[in-house]
């Protein structure tokens, strides 16, 4: 028997074909960003209910058409919808809550038609913890039903279930890694730049709108609507959110080779501290270090060369007035936690909520989170701590599975020495590592978190998948033999 010699690569679509998607999809979204000025321009009313739906229609045809383009729009859209959402009720007045905030979670489930597809096989191919996780969500979701209003049990799926998809939608198209990795480096780049930049900028001047915004939700915990005294949140929807995405960004930017690494790091590392999140700024610590233990020697040199050049330029702006006194005062908090108010608030509640949420078998379901006012509206309540909202929300039968499913990734990604040499899959998986560390905190595992956790869960799943493929068509071919190459999906 004869067995012919073939490349070992993986295909990859048309140069002009992928180019010409490209291009049409560019124009699309130039063609949303024309729509979304021209309409805040002239009716800001019809942006409000108009923008959720040209986002999905747009997410659409990237899904089917530029698949990396895709993920990228998706990032964005998360990142800016808060700002975008700020900037409309300034100008047309306050709505709450503003149908503009859906358009985040209608661009991310467009990945359910590829949970939906890979489902049969999704076990096979290594998703079973994605696979958990949804039932565990899923179980929670018709408890919710029986429990709550059906419009509040929807709304908590939303942040519970748009995560899972898009992990699940990175990790089982792992042969789009390198396009996926590209994509997402540059845009956590230009995140890091454009919300630093802004996050400062709001931290000095408090933009009219962003005033308008914190006074009207009256949320006090963001600090005061005046400059030099706001909690950075950027264009996001509050610190936590905010410092996740930077913490994210910031650490991919160890990998990063561009030359504008070094302003991004300087705004991202000063906005970032002056969000004030010290569960984010802790997990930042735990990703440096998973980063730093888990590279080759060569790039762990070099991974210290770049903390030490960063650190000149970051320590000095990060001293100096008005800014240090606001971040060491934060910082001393550490070494005084027993008169800290945020501290002794989450105690109290851990205290107060602990036996009851590891005693609840069944679970509440989904749905409790959110309450509906006299007024009619959609009041969120906040728990302090991804633990306890995942026992209160999904009880012991759902809890297991779903974080189960969790640790199961994290291992997973912490076995093989894949990453060793990609830096960029050892960010993912250090990134996942750090929003996990900060469960404990908040409920990170839902909502823009979330989708942080669970993308950078997929990728790193995806990552080992593609090097391990990559490794075992090279020495199929060093072996003089080769395998047919699985088609693109």
């Amino acid at each position: 028997m004869t067995y012919r010699q073939a490349s070992h690569q993986l295909p990859t679509p048309d140069g002009s074909e992928q180019e010409q998607s490209q291009f049409l999809g560019w124009l699309v979204i130039g063609a949303f960003i024309l729509f979304t000025l021209a309409c805040y321009v002239a009716s800001t009313g019809l942006l409000r209910q108009a923008f959720p739906a040209a986002a999905f229609l747009v997410g659409v045809f990237l899904y089917v058409r530029c698949p990396a383009l895709y993920i990228g729009y998706t990032w964005w859209i998360w990142f800016l919808i808060a700002f975008i959402r700020r900037l409309v009720d300034f100008k047309s007045g306050w709505v709450d809550p503003s149908p503009m905030l859906l358009a985040p979670f209608l661009v991310t489930l467009i990945t359910a038609a590829t949970f939906v597809r890979y489902l049969p096989k999704a076990i096979r191919m290594g998703g079973l913890p994605f696979v958990l996780a949804f039932l565990a969500v899923f179980y929670a979701f018709l408890i919710g039903l029986v429990n709550y209003q059906p419009i509040l049990v929807v709304r908590t799926m939303l942040d519970w279930i748009s995560p899972l998809f898009f992990g699940f939608h990175l990790f089982v198209n792992w042969r789009y890694y390198p396009q996926y990795r590209k994509t997402i480096q540059t845009v956590f780049l230009w995140c890091v730049f454009l919300t630093g930049i802004y996050g400062v900028v709001q931290f000095l001047i408090a933009p009219e709108w962003d005033r308008f915004w914190l006074i009207k939700t009256k949320l006090t915990s963001f600090g005061e609507p005046e400059p030099l005294k706001i909690r950075v949140w950027s264009t996001m929807h509050s610190p936590g959110p905010f410092a996740v995405s930077m913490m994210a960004g910031l650490l991919l930017l160890f990998s990063d080779k561009s030359a504008l690494r070094i302003p991004a790091s300087a705004a991202g590392y000063l906005a970032f501290l002056l969000s004030m999140a010290r569960a984010a700024w802790g997990g930042w610590v735990v990703g440096l270090l998973s980063l730093l233990t888990n590279l080759k020697p060569k790039l762990q040199m070099r991974l210290i060369l770049t903390i030490l050049i960063m650190a000149l330029c970051v320590v000095p702006l990060a001293t100096i007035e008005p800014f240090g006194s606001m971040i060491t005062e934060r910082f001393e908090s550490f070494s005084n936690l027993e008169k800290d108010q945020s501290y002794q608030d989450r105690s109290e509640n851990y205290e107060r909520n602990i036996t009851i949420a590891l005693s609840n078998i069944l679970g509440n379901g989904i749905g409790g989170t959110w309450i509906i006012d006299k007024d009619g509206k959609l009041i969120q309540i906040v728990l302090d701590s991804g633990i306890l909202d995942t026992f209160f929300a999904l009880g012991w039968f759902g809890a297991l599975p779903y974080l189960g499913g969790l640790i199961l990734l994290l291992f997973k990604v912490y076995q093989g020495s894949e990453a060793r040499s990609d830096s960029f899959a050892n960010a993912s998986r250090s990134i996942s590592l750090a929003i996990v560390f900060q469960l404990v905190f908040s409920s990170l595992m839902i909502s823009l978190s979330g989708v942080i956790l669970w993308g950078f869960l997929g990728l790193a799943m995806a990552a080992k998948k593609y090097h391990q493929h990559q490794r075992f068509s090279s020495e199929i071919v060093n072996n003089g033999y080769s395998f047919p190459t699985p088609r693109l999906p």
